[in-house]
């Protein structure tokens, strides 16, 4: 897991069109699926954060995910996948699965400017709530096929 300020990107080996992409979104780019290049593609999307007892812990297998907020905070919360215990198996199709929480779990908050970098072994949990109330935010979450790193 990386958590890093956008300006730093270069130094995670990124592909560089993944970081031109990047250095071209604000608060104003359309929600919507974006194609960057092969293996690789991003989903933008806005919704209201959540209270953390409604969120899941996941982790994905195929894809690492670069999270990047345009506009507001989260709170996300991760851990290794070692050890903990499934909640809802794999499913192939959506390149995800659940674990139940365990008792100790680290937290980020997620803000414009920085971004989190979440590989296979990295189960996190998402879209909460930075404070005691809900926000909305606006997010980038890129899907980098883990082959591309190779």
């Amino acid at each position: 897991m990386i958590f890093a300020e956008l300006k730093d990107i270069k130094k995670y080996n990124i592909s560089e069109k993944v970081v031109s992409f990047l250095n071209t979104l604000s608060a104003q780019t359309p929600v919507g699926h974006y194609e960057i290049e092969e293996g690789v593609y991003a989903n933008i999307d806005e919704y209201t954060t959540k209270d953390h007892n409604i969120c899941n812990l996941e982790a994905h297998r195929k894809y690492a995910d670069i999270q990047l907020l345009l506009e507001g905070e989260e709170r996300i919360d991760f851990t290794n996948i070692e050890g903990l215990s499934v909640k809802i198996p794999y499913d192939d199709n959506r390149d995800v699965m659940f674990f139940e929480l365990p008792s100790k779990v680290n937290s980020l908050y997620l803000k414009p400017g920085n971004f989190a970098l979440f590989y296979p072994e990295d189960a996190h949990r998402p879209q909460m709530h930075s404070s005691a109330v809900s926000a909305k935010v606006k997010k980038v979450v890129v899907k980098i096929l883990i082959s591309a790193f190779a």
